[in-house]
């Protein structure tokens, strides 16, 4: 018999979840292996080669924001199917994401004091507490919500990028600043204890501008998530046909003003201003289609048919929250100076190949894993602090 927590899985949603944590990779490793303005900037470090251009414009078009909103549509989802559980088992649902709620963000905060920076996780519980809210509207209205959610933050994105531009180049001084940019590599060269003691002086600074430039999209495709399992379309119920027209068209309408957002920049000659204000502000509504498209496409696979590539896939989604953070310490023992110190160390074309070993060891040790346990280590450790109780971790 099944644990009572996998009785009522989707396993559309894990493999879904699954292409989402390891697509993630492929934006994250620039923030774990470079400087900071390397993720929006390729000048700023990393390498100036038409390989190392051709690498920044290719993963801004097809991953930048893309897997984030993946993840945020699939954390939605899962929102009402949890606080959907939690009613049958006699326990009220938002009083059961609350306490879940707290407990990811002290999760997100240990991992962004001990291993990184580029936490996502504090963002999703503080998100997800105004998400939940909205969890019995319908289909139709949380699509209307979640409009409404992204143009505000659009707005505000072009209120912040006009009043930065009026600031002039002095704001963008990790994209220009050689000097900070160095003192950056030290710092990530340097001790674990140093790179702690500088992100702990710096967490009230990095929690505000998570919330100013993520937190309003971020609830926006949370409610999408919402809209689409409630409409079948996460859950699986539409024809592979319906999931084949919803990519085309989503890729359609995103990719070539995504295509064309690339080129400006480029011929720009990556000038700082007009980097920021296109990966920040001007590409977010092209990302929204385009994230519901990569949904589509990997739920048109699915429907087409399980086999065991996708069955491990599977896997390492429902173990998602433990995969994200093997990622973390993988790479930055990789890359920061209390592990291997590569951190700045390898061009940007070829920073990829570090991606392929730790896919290969997601996909071999998900399945074993759960082979012999019910859930992955850091998910049985979340379910049982939000159900106050330890849980039975082996099958």
């Amino acid at each position: 018999m099944a644990p009572a927590h996998e009785e009522h899985r989707l396993p559309m949603i894990d493999i879904t979840r699954g292409f989402a944590v390891m697509g993630i990779l492929l934006m994250n490793i620039i923030a774990f292996s470079m400087p900071e303005a390397a993720y929006i900037n390729p000048n700023a470090w990393g390498g100036t080669s038409l390989a190392d251009r051709l690498a920044w414009l290719v993963s801004f078009v097809a991953v930048d924001g893309k897997m984030r909103g993946l993840f945020s549509l699939l954390y939605g989802a899962s929102m009402i199917l949890l606080m959907d559980r939690a009613e049958m088992a006699g326990k009220n649902g938002q009083t059961y994401m609350v306490v879940r709620s707290f407990w990811l963000f002290v999760f997100g905060i240990a991992h962004y004091l001990l291993l990184w920076w580029g936490d996502i996780l504090t963002l999703y519980a503080l998100i997800g507490l105004v998400a939940m809210r909205f969890a019995g509207r319908a289909p139709l209205e949380l699509v209307k919500l979640a409009f409404l959610t992204f143009a505000a933050q659009l707005a505000l994105l072009i209120v912040l990028t006009v009043g930065i531009q009026q600031l002039g180049v002095s704001y963008y001084p990790l994209l220009i600043d050689k000097a900070a940019i160095h003192m950056e590599i030290a710092l990530y060269k340097g001790s674990w204890a140093g790179i702690f003691a500088h992100k702990l002086a710096d967490i009230w600074d990095w929690g505000f501008a998570g919330l100013l430039y993520m937190s309003l999209d971020t609830l926006g495709f949370m409610l999408l998530g919402m809209a689409m399992l409630k409409g079948g379309f996460l859950s699986g119920k539409w024809a592979r046909e319906h999931y084949l027209g919803t990519a085309r068209h989503c890729f359609l309408i995103g990719l070539p003003p995504m295509m064309a957002l690339g080129i400006w920049v480029w011929a720009s000659g990556f000038d700082p201003a007009t980097t920021f204000a296109v990966v920040v502000t001007w590409s977010l509504p092209f990302r929204i289609p385009l994230t519901v498209g990569y949904a589509a496409l990997i739920l048109a696979f699915v429907a087409a048919g399980r086999g065991a590539l996708l069955s491990r896939v599977e896997a390492a989604g429902r173990m998602a929250l433990s995969n994200y953070l093997l990622c973390s310490v993988a790479m930055t023992a990789l890359f920061y100076g209390w592990g291997m110190g590569l951190f700045a160390s390898v061009p940007r074309a070829q920073v990829y190949l570090f991606v392929l070993p730790l896919w290969a060891l997601m996909l071999v040790w998900s399945p074993l894993w759960l082979s012999r346990f019910a859930q992955g280590p850091a998910e049985w450790l979340w379910r049982g602090l939000t159900l106050g109780k330890p849980q039975k971790l082996s099958r």
